[in-house]
């Protein structure tokens, strides 16, 4: 890709400046807007090795395409002569259409995708949309953001990593790339100083490089800290870009990027302290990957699919091996089908060239259909609770009431007064002051009242905003020498799931307004106060915290978290559902210790720590980002396809307790609505890492497969060839047709027959079927016993038919039982199901 880095971007800074935001924004009377062309001319990824040898690529006959005869052949994933090739020829272009309008381009794409983002008016897009050589004109769309024990509850050291040698080779020699938020250079979990007795390789096939800025200085980079660069072009046309608070660099001013890369491939044995608290030692699931960061999503504003596109483009040229992007659209994508989208298409290509593609689902949840990653070749991921937890407690005497915060208990269980914050001030004036009682400024109260006691302040909504934190209210609390806090939800804060928030002074966070009501029912009864001026001269309530600073192990896990987005599949924004399974998997992504950036202001609470404890699919896809490299380690030959089937059909169904699986189903006390997980809602289960790196059976999907299935959407053929340059012919198929390791029927018409072709790893085999159909449909299973050989195939046929007409959902699943100890579970889904046709009948 020939797009915007370290010099480009000034140079877009500086247009801006000097042309004026509201040339971005305006010309004349005509908005204008960013819109990202496809052309039909196919990218270099679809050339490299394919086609034979061409003496000129640098020819072409003026209008934009390629001569036939002289297309791009015999150039290597490095050679740059087709990028500067296919940047011309964007030039070219534009200024033919244009011929003296102004416009400005700010990327060229070229190794994914062939195209390029371009800032005009509708009337300008319009334009080019009409040109022959143009395959589609699409508006740029916006883009949001979606640990030391994980390694432990995934059974790494003893399982995973003891396969491959320890955690010292884990991952060795696998490039990861995360589209994020950027990364903190400087943090120990991306050095490579601690390896110098076991120095880190240079990874050969990797070409990426370190932008050099300011704030990513020389030596930002190392052996294990590959490459790094950023993307904003998009943002700085929108006037919203700020250069100082964003970072015009590859540093992560947010600390998410800092977080997910570190779940994934950060160093092992990392000592998490935060608020001078000791938390144990982190590492990433592939502690011996390298990473390559693609930043192009900033704290102020997300980011918009143009820069994400250059960054996909670019970490693909580079030679990843794995992307990782823990991201999601702000809106469903229009037209014929969701696939249908410049990131989706561009990942399709990154799937030809051998890379395995790993994406959050979303925090929309529980709601069906509320899923935000769609496409078959891309490994979408749910998330998941583990079992360890910090709690931490109030005791009011005859009453305990449970809380969060890493946190010390008071003093070998000493008991405190307790002093609302409401009932300790300065001055009457502050009584008008209606967030007096969130603790935010010691000034307005009276320390002589605050002092030596436990200071309760009220937990709003202007702390789920960011408008009130935590950790002032804790200064405000030591300014007075208050002996600890406790904080009470507010009763209009409902539906809201508190991440642990680590304290220096004894403190604890009651989550639930109902518990908060009775802490305040206690407090308030205990009040003595003067019967003539009503005035309080008693806090007659007491109380002792015990600390939140250990972890329980106790919990149920793993259980499927509320937040995390579910199927089924919307096909289309017609919310019409898909033949196919999502998420595919969930894994770890519920308080999630993980290394932070020293700029990181996603969550006030963890600025200037290290380390932040974080919840949300985009800590669950980071797990299977590194867990893929594990494999990709152990089987270097495996296409994206191997790897996603080794970690699906391996999966666990079950809790730690041998239990089905939960799922929660509300916002709102989500522990006391859950019900058994479904595949909607953890595809084909939790991820099991050890079983996943001998899964036996594959199920093998290629390049072709894809394109046969987008050409089986009805009236797709212009829309593939525009974003392929392929036609489709006659090779369409449907998606339940797909060799993916689940089956899914959307509407079953009264029976259908479905093929899987499983292919055999590992050694000769002989397995038997098993199955258990779902609910108002039969099912059967041809052949129900088979031998297998080492790199042998076996076709699987499935007979399903409708027993009852219902909408509901229903589901089943199918085992293949091999006699070596080789299990493949495959879930079964049927949504509509017909028993018969009314109309006709």
């Amino acid at each position: 890709m020939e797009g915007i880095h370290a010099v480009q971007i000034m140079v877009v800074l500086y247009l801006v400046m000097f042309l004026g935001c509201a040339w971005c924004q305006e010309v004349g009377d005509e908005v204008t807007a960013v819109y990202i062309v496809t052309m039909k001319q196919a990218p270099a990824a679809h050339y490299i090795g394919v086609l034979s040898k061409s003496k000129n690529i640098l020819e072409h006959d003026g209008s934009g395409s390629v001569n036939r005869l002289e297309k791009p052949s015999n150039f290597s994933r490095t050679d740059r002569r087709y990028a500067s090739y296919i940047a011309r020829v964007h030039d070219s272009l534009l200024r033919k259409v244009f011929r003296g309008e102004r416009y400005l381009k700010l990327y060229s794409y070229h190794y994914l995708i062939n195209g390029f983002a371009v800032l005009v008016t509708p009337q300008q897009a319009e334009k080019l949309s009409r040109r022959r050589v143009v395959a589609n004109v699409v508006l740029d769309y916006s883009i949001r953001t979606a640990t030391t024990y994980t390694p432990q509850f995934l059974g790494l050291p003893q399982g995973a990593w003891s396969r491959g040698g320890g955690y010292e080779t884990a991952g060795e020699g696998i490039v990861i790339g995360f589209i994020d938020t950027g990364i903190d250079p400087t943090h120990p979990s991306f050095s490579d100083v601690a390896a110098s007795e076991n120095p880190y390789p240079v990874p050969e096939h990797f070409s990426g490089i370190c932008e050099v800025t300011r704030d990513f200085p020389s030596g930002s980079c190392n052996r294990k800290l590959v490459g790094a660069r950023h993307f904003a072009a998009s943002a700085i046309t929108r006037g919203i870009f700020n250069a100082s608070q964003d970072y015009a660099s590859p540093f992560d001013g947010d600390g998410h990027g800092t977080h997910t890369a570190s779940t994934a491939a950060g160093n092992h044995g990392i000592p998490v302290v935060v608020a001078g608290h000791h938390f144990g030692n982190a590492s990433g699931m592939a502690p011996r990957s390298h990473i390559a960061v693609y930043k192009a999503l900033y704290k102020s504003f997300g980011g918009f699919a143009a820069d994400v596109v250059a960054a996909i483009d670019q970490a693909a040229q580079d030679g990843v091996d794995i992307i990782s992007l823990s991201i999601a659209p702000n809106r469903r994508p229009p037209g014929i089908a969701t696939f249908f989208n410049p990131i989706d298409m561009a990942l399709l290509s990154a799937v030809k060239a051998g890379i395995f593609v790993v994406q959050a689902a979303g925090n929309t949840g529980p709601s069906p259909k509320s899923i935000s990653s769609f496409s078959p070749w891309i490994f979408t991921v749910g998330a998941a609770a583990h079992d360890r937890v910090y709690s931490n407690s109030i005791n009011l005497g005859n009453i305990t009431i449970s809380g969060v915060g890493l946190a010390p208990g008071t003093e070998n269980g000493s008991i405190y007064t307790l002093v609302s914050a409401l009932h300790a001030l300065n001055d009457t004036t502050a009584e008008n002051d209606m967030y007096v009682g969130e603790c935010q400024d010691p000034s307005s109260l009276n320390q002589d009242i605050v002092q030596g006691n436990l200071l309760m302040c009220s937990y709003s909504k202007r702390f789920v905003l960011g408008l009130s934190t935590i950790k002032q209210a804790l200064q405000t609390a030591k300014n007075l020498s208050a002996a600890g806090v406790v904080f009470y939800m507010d009763p209009f804060v409902i539906g809201f799931q508190l991440n642990p928030v680590s304290m220096e002074l004894p403190g604890i966070i009651i989550p639930s307004p109902d518990s908060s009501k009775i802490l305040l029912q206690y407090y308030n009864s205990s009040l003595e106060r003067d019967r003539l001026t009503n005035k309080i001269v008693k806090f007659g309530a007491v109380a002792c915290i015990s600390g939140g600073l250990k972890a329980n192990y106790s919990y149920s896990a793993p259980k499927i978290m509320y937040y995390s987005a579910r199927g089924p599949d919307p096909a289309d924004s017609f919310l019409d559902d898909a033949d196919i399974l999502k998420p595919n998997l969930v894994a770890p992504g519920n308080s999630i210790w993980a290394a932070w950036s020293s700029g990181g202001t996603d969550s006030i609470e963890f600025l200037g720590e290290d380390f932040a404890m974080m919840s949300g699919t985009s800590m669950a896809a980071p797990h299977i980002a590194g867990l893929a490299a594990l494999i990709k380690k152990n089987f270097p030959t495996f296409t994206p396809s191997a790897i996603g089937s080794a970690l699906s059909t391996t999966a666990s169904l079950y809790d730690k307790d041998g239990g089905p699986i939960m799922a929660q189903r509300a916002y709102a006390n989500p522990d006391l609505n859950q019900s058994p997980a479904t595949p909607f809602d953890m595809g084909s289960g939790f991820v099991n890492a050890t079983a996943a790196l001998d899964p036996g059976l594959i199920f093998y999907l290629s390049y072709d497969d894809y394109l046969s299935f987008l050409c089986g959407i009805n009236g797709s053929a212009a829309v593939v060839l525009n974003y392929t340059g392929q036609s489709c012919g006659v090779s369409a198929t449907n998606a339940i047709d797909l060799n993916l390791p689940s089956i899914t029927i959307a509407k079953l018409n009264q029976s259908s027959i479905v093929q899987r072709t499983v292919t055999n790893i590992a050694n000769n085999e002989t397995y038997c079927v098993g199955w258990s159909a779902p609910y108002g449909a039969s099912m059967k299973v041809t052949p129900t016993h088979f031998f297998v050989a080492n790199g042998e195939r076996q076709v699987l046929t499935v007979f399903v038919n409708a027993t009852m007409n219902s909408s509901v959902a229903s589901y089943g699943k199918i085992g293949l039982f091999g006699n070596q100890g080789h299990i493949a579970m495959i879930p079964v889904s049927i949504i509509g199901k017909i028993l018969y046709n009314a109309t006709s009948n």
